[in-house]
């Protein structure tokens, strides 16, 4: 994932998968110092992404996040909700809660 001010740089930022073989180390390194994604190019065309693996877990939550935002819109459209106060007498009579 970019971090704020950063700026994708084509020369570093896009390689061949014939660079990628022979400078791996070199790669990786440069993926985790910058945090930003190699795009792996193979006959001129865009094959694959390398990504540092906390970028990666970053985009993976927001993704997880997204998706629950996604079904509670979709609840709520098609009308499966709750008002408060019935969410709320429901959990206190699954848990065996009195109020006063």
């Amino acid at each position: 994932m970019y971090r704020g001010d950063d700026v994708m740089n084509i020369k570093e930022d896009i390689r061949p998968i014939s660079y990628i073989k022979a400078n791996a180390a070199e790669i990786l390194e440069q993926v985790n110092e910058t945090h930003r994604p190699v795009y792996v190019t193979q006959n001129g065309e865009a094959k694959a992404v390398l990504l540092d693996t906390e970028s990666y877990e970053k985009m993976k939550k927001a993704i997880g996040l997204l998706k629950l935002l996604t079904q509670g819109e979709r609840d709520i459209n098609n009308g499966k909700f709750l008002s408060q106060e019935d969410f709320f007498s429901g959990l206190d009579r699954a848990f065996d809660i009195e109020r006063p």
